[in-house]
């Protein structure tokens, strides 16, 4: 069985900081460096700066945070975040999204998770399987709320987002 792969990776060590944004659903956008190393691996140019415009993307821009399916198939997407401690926030969410800039298919969120906030540090890792198709672009989404669902900008030190495409899967 074949697999395309994408794998992004986001360090505040290496990056410098992210700044937590909130979009109108309440969560945010979480960007990925054009770069290679480390987690970085993108041999079927899923996360190309050119995808999705009409000029190259720079990180942090919003399309900086796409992976664009570089084949119809089963898609297994996972995510690593990483949030430094805040006694505010009481729950975490994370989300996955087809299309989150709304500029192909239109906004379609899945597999949303919400997690009470423990002792210390955040640490979190998601997984959600789904069928994905070249022309969707995939995000994640992330927010941090605290009392009366008010979301509050935790800062983040490590974001990782892959997606790993089943390209051979069997129809009857």
């Amino acid at each position: 069985m074949s697999v395309a792969i994408c794998s992004l990776m986001w360090q505040a060590a290496h990056s410098g900081p992210q700044r937590i944004t909130y979009d109108q659903d309440g969560y945010h956008l979480v960007r990925f460096p054009y770069v290679t190393g480390e987690e970085q691996h993108d041999p079927w140019n899923m996360h190309d700066s050119a995808h999705g415009g009409d000029t190259a993307s720079k990180f942090p821009d919003p399309r900086s945070a796409l992976i664009w399916p570089s084949h119809d198939g089963w898609g297994v997407l996972s995510a690593m975040v990483f949030w430094e401690a805040d006694a505010r926030a009481h729950e975490y969410r994370a989300r996955f999204v087809r299309d989150p800039l709304n500029a192909t298919t239109g906004y379609n969120s899945t597999a949303t998770t919400d997690i009470q906030a423990t002792r210390g540090g955040q640490y979190r890792t998601y997984v959600w399987q789904m069928f994905v198709h070249p022309g969707t672009p995939l995000g994640l989404k992330i927010s941090a709320r605290g009392t009366g669902d008010r979301k509050i900008a935790v800062p983040m030190f490590l974001a990782e987002f892959k997606l790993a495409i089943h390209t051979d899967v069997v129809r009857p």
